[in-house]
């Protein structure tokens, strides 16, 4: 029996199915971090914007629609979190200890061969410049290139148009270059 798709789970949940909410939280769980931390930079404070975002999400189940991608609308959860995260901080009269934290690299299942011949300094070089870009060039690249998520899904998380993403996705490669080369 093939596994429930997350939209699957997501009607069990709205049903009140608490293993099937689990589930899916679950299964979400280190990617949103991943994408979290992309964001605020800092794994504490990705944790504490995942928190809220998996609250919100179960809030706000029941306006979820079935006949839509789950992931897209989690993501814009997190994406909005952290957002508000940020806004948040930057009022904050204090510079966080954890400014340095970088970003893993995500186990893949599939080896990338062009990463396996990456140095180890390589990798750095290239998650200190990601993390270098602002935010609106991070978070694209973040979903593009190590969430894997199409121009079409990333602008309904980002609520952006896909132009847009392309645009950003476009930016972000110019000023990586410049970085790295």
């Amino acid at each position: 029996m093939p596994e429930p798709t997350d939209e699957q789970l997501a009607a069990e949940a709205q049903r009140g199915s608490q293993p099937a909410l689990t589930a899916l939280f679950k299964r979400y769980t280190e990617r949103l971090l991943r994408y979290a931390i992309s964001i605020v930079k800092s794994g504490d404070e990705a944790h504490d914007v995942v928190q809220e975002a998996f609250i919100k999400a179960y809030m706000n189940l029941k306006s979820f629609d079935t006949k839509r991608k789950f992931s897209s609308w989690i993501y814009r959860i997190v994406h909005n979190e952290a957002m508000n995260h940020i806004r948040r901080e930057s009022r904050r009269p204090w510079i966080s200890l954890d400014a340095d934290t970088v970003l893993p690299l995500p186990a893949s299942e599939k080896p990338d061969p062009l990463e396996e011949q990456m140095t180890a300094e390589e990798k750095q070089e290239m998650q200190d410049a990601i993390h270098s870009l602002p935010v609106k060039y991070r978070e694209v690249v973040e979903l593009r290139y190590l969430q894997e998520f199409s121009y079409e899904e990333i602008a309904d998380i980002l609520t952006i148009p896909q132009a847009t993403v392309g645009v950003r996705l476009s930016r972000a490669k110019s000023l990586l270059k410049k970085k790295i080369l």
